[in-house]
């Protein structure tokens, strides 16, 4: 008997591409499935220390929901680095003004902390609206 793991080799990765509609779906619900498909979580052939997912398009961003009274109460900080320079974004005008921001923090946040994670995120696109420009992948519908 083997008792040995298969790890899968960079060049056996085969990389598929997958469009989410995020109209009238939770954004964290959206948010995890897409960290999901982008790390490579659904395959078999999964390994935790190479970037094995797919390429995840997300569209229809503007017409997420958020839950409860998130809209009023969340809240997005960051911080220039310079004294005073905190700036602070409700989800309300977040969602408003930039939605493609708002689902890309989202998805960032569960991705790994490190090279690996800032490797995986350069495969996800972003869309506020129900159009995209990736139709020559040929992507495919990811129903959740």
């Amino acid at each position: 008997m083997n008792n040995t793991t298969y790890s899968v080799k960079k060049d056996e990765i085969d990389r598929k591409w997958y469009i989410i509609d995020a109209e009238g779906k939770p954004l964290g619900r959206v948010a995890t499935e897409a960290a999901r498909l982008l790390r490579g979580k659904h395959k078999p052939t999964f390994t935790p220390n190479l970037d094995v997912g797919d390429h995840v398009i997300v569209i229809n961003c503007g017409k997420v929901i958020l839950t409860g009274d998130k809209l009023n109460q969340k809240v997005y900080r960051h911080h220039s680095g310079y004294i005073g320079g905190m700036k602070e974004t409700r989800a309300k005008d977040m969602l408003n003004n930039n939605p493609e921001k708002a689902m890309t923090l989202a998805i960032q946040g569960m991705l790994p902390h490190n090279s690996l994670g800032r490797q995986t995120i350069k495969k996800l696109r972003v869309y506020a609206g129900a159009e995209h420009e990736n139709q020559a992948q040929k992507p495919e519908v990811w129903n959740f």
